[in-house]
């Protein structure tokens, strides 16, 4: 076990090392993912961490560069997902998080994140963790310590007393809260800045009850519109977006009249709101992929039967507005969840986004070019670009023509470091 994990990380170092020297990846077929169409025979010259060019192969005159051959592979920019929970396991759910402590959340972030950038997603929005250990998990990334995806982290999740954000698993004589709880304007602007100073990039709050929580009514709304508007306000006058759970459709109505930058979930979305949502370009982060694991493994992973008849309830909702969503031009960000399920699994949810209505280019274009609009950063990742961030992948057929060719990813680089390269195995 020593020598694997010796090995790995030398690996990672090696590739680490990469990120100054000059790569050609060659022979492969680069995806538009703009136009969604695929350019035969072409290749990628990659210097100092960033695409320098691309261009019909053999034509870029990378005399001295070190070659890949990509033996035909279909390549696309590194995939994002705009929602998960790095330092959070599938198998502890219910009471079970409780014997999770601050310091094994973090220790389970590092191993999560090194399988969320092998299954091929380069970017991350990681919403909520305890004691900004996702702040932590950037950080050792960022210095090259771990292997990992780029994190945007959101530290402690903003909620009200009792509500979806909250602790509610044990009695009032623990005096257990959650560490984002605030009630009231000025509260949550405090909160806002707290998150801002210990490390946090982007805000999340909660604005209705959940699924995975105790005692919380999906439908319910958590914080007044004075609330959702301070969090917002405050969050935007830092330079942070911010992301708000929200299932009930008002609830959801409310944080984008206080204008949010995206919704997560929206399962029961309004046609009101979604014509909302549409005006004001907010995204709607639907994950619609997690309610498989919840109703097929939750209860062996110690969800609660309450939560467990929530889903029930909420799940097909959700992926039907999830094609209202789509017919009606909304913008529609990737973001799974992961973390309530497996990680590494996040490329599954493709499959299901194409089925509720969606091109194979338009599921992709929202795990490139449309999360990379929310994140704020278009000018450096999402597709395929002279200037752009060297996040790379392939796979070995056209995604194009089936979708969960993304589930299994043969080849991942990041700032221009190789990390996995299984190509012609």
């Amino acid at each position: 076990m020593l020598r694997a994990l010796f090995t790995a990380a030398s690996l990672f170092a090696l590739s680490a090392a990469a990120t100054a020297e000059t790569t050609l990846l060659t022979g492969g077929h680069v995806i538009d993912v703009e136009r969604g169409t695929v350019m035969k025979d072409y290749d990628i010259l990659v210097e100092n961490g960033a695409i320098k060019a691309v261009g019909r192969k053999g034509t870029l005159g990378a005399s001295g560069a070190a070659k890949i051959d990509m033996k035909g592979a279909f390549l696309l920019p590194g995939l994002s997902d705009s929602h998960v929970h790095l330092t959070s396991r599938s198998d502890l759910h219910g009471y079970r998080r409780l014997a999770v402590s601050t310091p094994r959340s973090a220790i389970s972030g590092v191993a999560n994140a090194e399988k969320t950038l092998r299954a091929g997603f380069t970017t991350v929005r990681n919403l909520g963790g305890p004691g900004f250990a996702d702040v932590d998990l950037k950080d050792a990334i960022d210095t090259g310590e771990i292997p990992g995806p780029r994190i945007i982290p959101a530290g402690q999740s903003i909620g009200i007393t009792g509500g979806h954000c909250d602790n509610n698993l044990l009695p009032y004589e623990d005096n257990a809260i959650g560490g984002g709880v605030a009630d009231g304007p000025w509260a949550v602007r405090q909160k806002v800045r707290e998150n801002k100073k210990y490390g946090a990039e982007v805000i999340k709050f909660c604005g209705t009850g959940g699924v995975l929580s105790k005692g919380t009514t999906i439908g319910a709304q958590q914080f007044t519109l004075e609330e959702m508007q301070a969090i917002v306000s405050e969050a935007h006058e830092l330079g942070m977006k911010v992301a708000v759970h929200a299932h009930g459709a008002k609830g959801i109505q409310t944080a984008l009249e206080a204008g949010v930058d995206s919704v997560e979930h929206a399962s029961l979305i309004s046609d009101e709101s979604l014509a909302l949502a549409v005006k004001q370009g907010t995204f709607l982060s639907m994950d619609i992929y997690v309610s498989d694991f919840i109703l097929g493994e939750g209860e062996a992973a110690g969800i609660l039967p309450e939560s467990l008849e929530k889903e029930k309830i909420v799940g097909q909702a959700q992926r039907e507005r999830f094609q209202a969503a789509t017919k009606a031009g909304a913008k529609i960000a990737f973001g799974t969840d992961a973390g309530v399920y497996t990680h590494g699994l996040n490329a599954r949810q493709f499959a299901l986004m194409v089925k509720w209505g969606m091109s194979p280019a338009e599921a992709i274009r929202a795990a490139t070019l449309g999360n990379a609009e929310l994140f704020g950063l278009k000018d450096q990742i999402g597709s395929l670009a002279a200037g752009k961030r060297a996040d790379i992948i392939a796979v070995d057929g056209d995604p194009l023509a089936d979708v969960r060719q993304l589930e299994d990813v043969d080849f991942v680089m990041k700032d221009g470091a190789v990390f996995y390269n299984g190509l012609g195995k």
